[in-house]
């Protein structure tokens, strides 16, 4: 009988991974996380990439690499558990940066992984239940082509009215979400209307105590050359800029 150690998230912790009688599709922990086909459940709806929807910081490739930034972020996962507890001090946000092909992308997603897992077994040993979705991946330059595909002149309807939607979806969700992932934010400029709902988004987000983990290719300061000065400010007041180190890494998977 095949086995799902290989496909379900909760490979690392669960002590029957791999047990045929246990670890497979109808296993009670898979379905909900990963769907009984295993393509949708709580990881699809939280909107990891592919590639990077098992990852977490022990899987990761660039660990090694980059053993400063994940010691800090072994104990920033610990503080997830704040999210459990009422008064409890507001979980960080985090300002992943470097030049491309550090891992950052990886690493965000395995953060989100980490915070999405928890949760869930946190729910169930608590006696709860766990939300739809706890935490969302966020791709800034696929949101920003968005945009532009229905302000565009004489867009096609079919074109625009599409692109509309999953842009409105997305803005709604991520400001709403426990967990969010900003990817790659800081990867070209943007006009007036953009800025106000990227500002939109992220003062919500600070309004709420929500922690957001952005990715980027600049450093924080680079923000105010590129988005309006409130956006520049709010990041950078709530967040912990982490540098990675080093060259690419893109190909080592």
């Amino acid at each position: 009988m095949n086995t799902n150690e290989k496909v379900c998230i909760l490979s690392g912790p669960c002590n029957n991974a791999g047990a045929p009688d246990f670890c497979n599709n109808k296993c009670p922990y898979f379905v909900p996380l990963h769907g009984a086909d295993g393509g949708g459940g709580m990881v699809a709806r939280a909107n990891i990439p592919a590639d990077y929807r098992l990852a977490t910081l022990s899987n990761s490739p660039v660990r090694e690499e980059q053993e400063r930034a994940y010691r800090l972020l072994d104990k920033y996962v610990t503080t997830f558990n704040r999210q459990f507890e009422d008064g409890a001090k507001q979980i960080k946000s985090l300002y992943l940066f470097s030049p491309p092909g550090t891992g950052k992308t990886y690493t965000a997603s395995a953060l989100a992984n980490e915070y999405l897992t928890r949760h869930y077994l946190g729910s169930r040993y608590r006696g709860k239940n766990a939300l739809e979705r706890p935490a969302f991946f966020l791709s800034f330059n696929r949101w920003h082509s968005q945009f532009h595909a229905f302000n565009r002149r004489n867009v096609p309807e079919h074109i625009g009215g599409p692109a509309a939607d999953a842009y409105y979806t997305a803005h709604e969700t991520a400001k709403a979400v426990p967990f969010l992932v900003i990817d790659d934010i800081g990867v070209r400029h943007a006009s007036e209307a953009f800025n106000m709902d990227v500002l939109d988004l992220v003062d919500a987000r600070v309004s709420n105590l929500l922690p957001t983990v952005y990715t980027s290719n600049v450093p924080i300061d680079t923000l105010s050359s590129l988005y309006d000065d409130r956006v520049f400010d709010r990041v950078r007041d709530l967040c912990l800029p982490i540098e990675f180190e080093g060259g690419s890494k893109r190909g080592i998977r």
